[in-house]
């Protein structure tokens, strides 16, 4: 089993407008990106190479927007529970840092393959 390297609970995911689910999931876990409804059934994943994330400016603070197989996903991490002063960047940052890191560990183990 892969070690999951990112994981984020509760967090809304929606296709611009329209909500897919208030608490899913988001894991990044063997190179890929899963984004599952509470109950654990997948929305959509794919391999971290194929998606593209980012938080501009007019998504709010909590938010990152996801491309992900060609469907974009507004995502709305961290609640209550992700207090600003904790020492860490705010939960989308460390989502955005968790892809890359995942992505340039994925490209190392093609090198050596």
């Amino acid at each position: 089993m892969a070690e999951t390297e990112f994981a984020a609970r509760g967090v809304r995911i929606g296709r611009w407008l329209r909500s897919m689910t208030r608490a899913g999931q988001v894991r990044i876990r063997g190179g890929r990106l899963e984004l599952l409804t509470s109950l654990g059934q997948e929305i959509d994943s794919a391999p971290v190479q194929h998606v593209h994330a980012s938080r501009p400016w007019f998504v709010g603070p909590r938010r990152a927007l996801a491309s992900v197989n060609g469907t974009h996903y507004l995502l709305t991490l961290g609640g209550a529970s992700a207090a600003p002063g904790d020492g860490g960047p705010p939960p989308p940052g460390r989502f955005l840092e968790a892809l890359r890191t995942a992505r340039s560990n994925a490209a190392k183990s093609r090198e050596w393959s």
